[in-house]
Formats: C-alpha cells, sequence, structure tokens
C-alpha cells in the first residue's frame, strides 16, 4: 500500500480564531480540525490539506488533488454551546448523511450540528468528512 502524503499547511490566522473560541465549544473545535487532518490523511485520493478562513470560519480544501468539497467548521453564534461543521450547501452531501446517519442532527442542507457537552460523534463525522473530501473524485469518475 502506497504512502499517504501527511498533513497539510496550516494558517496562522487560522489560530487567531481558534484562540478567541469560547471554551468548551473551542477545544470540540479543535478536536474537530484535528480530525479532519487525519481524516484526509488516511482517505486514498485526498492528499494534502490547505487550512484558511472562509467566511471568518476555519476552512479545510483539497486544493492539491481537488478531490474534495469544501469543510467549514464554527460555533453556532446564535446558540451557546452548539458548534456545526458546515458543507456546501449546492452539493448533495448533507442529503447523503442524513440517509447513512440518521443519528446526527442535521442544519437545513448545508451542517452538521454538534453539543458542545456532548461526545463527539466520531466515527459518524469521520465517514461524513471522508465523503466531503472525496466528492468531486466520486462525482469524476461517475461521469
Amino acid at each position: 500500500m502506497a504512502k499517504r502524503p501527511s498533513t497539510a499547511t496550516r494558517d496562522a490566522a487560522v489560530e487567531t480564531v481558534f484562540e478567541a473560541y469560547p471554551n468548551p465549544v473551542g477545544a470540540k473545535l479543535l478536536a474537530l480540525r484535528r480530525l479532519i487532518f487525519d481524516t484526509a490523511r488516511t482517505t486514498e485520493g485526498v492528499g494534502p490539506l490547505e487550512e484558511t478562513l472562509k467566511w471568518g470560519q476555519p476552512s479545510y480544501l483539497t486544493t492539491e488533488s481537488k478531490s474534495g468539497s469544501t469543510i467549514r467548521i464554527d460555533q453556532v453564534k446564535t446558540e451557546a454551546g452548539r458548534y456545526a461543521v458546515y458543507f456546501h450547501c449546492q452539493t448533495d452531501l448533507v442529503e447523503t448523511f442524513r440517509e447513512l446517519h440518521p443519528e446526527l442532527r442535521y442544519g437545513g442542507n448545508r451542517s452538521i450540528l454538534l453539543e458542545a457537552g456532548e461526545k463527539v460523534p466520531e466515527k459518524a463525522l469521520r465517514h461524513c468528512i471522508a465523503l466531503a473530501l472525496t466528492y468531486h473524485a466520486r462525482k469524476r469518475k461517475v461521469r
């Protein structure tokens, strides 16, 4: 089995955003960030991620491989203690996640909603993240 590329490029401006999050949401978002990088590292065809800010939110792009759709993470500003993983709303990603993981909570067709006081549903999230990081690669294969 070929060795997969490791980690990614990280943006210092993103570090500043993470430092500004209140706890416990900030700790959960950092754990989510680690999960995204780990999932990218262990998912075939993804390659390194670019970490940047989009709309002021930490965002993860497959700039080199162009295999996936952008993933963003942030606290839900209108609801204390809630944070989310955001996906491009014009994809069928969240619809697919709903079918595969009905146990998760969703925000319309664009996010998975999480509570800071609850355990991170790591297995389900890892699967959803891998699907997002390979979204375009799968679509190219279908064509």
